[in-house]
């Protein structure tokens, strides 16, 4: 049986991630920062529910042994992450980005990632075939963000796709630190959900299926890549 958290899963792409994983046979563990609404979901799907606040040192260690004294860990999808640029009066452009938005967004999108990989691992590597998907963005690429007509440099934002280019860096750099695992970045696609005031284009539904066609590759699968649905993307 194979054992998947994730992160930020009471809603949106998280949730409709473990639902899919659930359903193709994996013991899930939600992670929210709501105990209730993390055993709402989990009712839902038939999945286990873990608190877990990326942002929170002692709330992601005391996950971890919650999991580690239950079960073993294979699969990590870190899903939880923050768009504070954009507001009801559109994104904020760089004239706009402050020090703050940059702060907060990078709290939850990079340090929370990498507080919640850094407990994790020893479990992961107790697995016989881990993965780690780490849900990254079109807008991590600095190619699409510098080519003009596309959606990508369309975006006046600072904060949330500088995050995800970080995102991409750890993705790269751990997955070279430990050759066992898979590790890739995935990009769902412009997705509605809160995360973006529910502007996005693509349904839930469209865009787990990249997150979780990844969380399911064996031990010979890619690792260190970026990929979309429709394949590798350019860094």
């Amino acid at each position: 049986m194979t054992t998947t958290l994730i992160t930020g899963a009471n809603k949106g792409l998280g949730f409709e991630t473990a639902r899919r994983l659930v359903a193709a046979g994996h013991t899930v563990w939600i992670g929210s920062r709501d105990a209730d609404r993390g055993r709402r979901a989990a009712d839902r799907l038939g999945a286990r529910t873990v608190l877990l606040d990326v942002t929170n040192e002692e709330s992601v260690a005391a996950a971890a042994a919650t999991i580690a004294a239950s079960s073993g860990l294979d699969v990590l999808v870190n899903n939880a992450g923050i768009q504070v640029e954009m507001t009801d009066g559109g994104v904020t452009g760089a004239a706009g980005v402050t020090t703050e938005m940059m702060r907060t967004t990078f709290d939850t999108n990079v340090f929370g990632l990498v507080r919640v990989m850094h407990t994790f691992l020893p479990l992961l590597q107790l697995s016989s075939a881990p993965v780690v998907v780490n849900v990254s963005s079109s807008l991590a690429s600095l190619t699409k963000i510098s080519t003009p007509g596309t959606p990508a440099h369309a975006y006046p934002g600072v904060a949330y796709p500088a995050s995800k280019v970080a995102v991409n860096m750890i993705t790269v750099q751990y997955a070279k630190q430990f050759p066992r695992m898979r590790i890739n970045s995935v990009e769902p696609g412009f997705t509605r959900t809160d995360l973006n005031q529910n502007t996005g284009t693509r349904r839930v539904e469209d865009s787990a299926e990249v997150i979780v066609r990844m969380a399911q590759i064996g031990p010979d699968g890619p690792t260190g890549g970026y990929y979309d649905i429709t394949g590798e993307l350019p860094w």
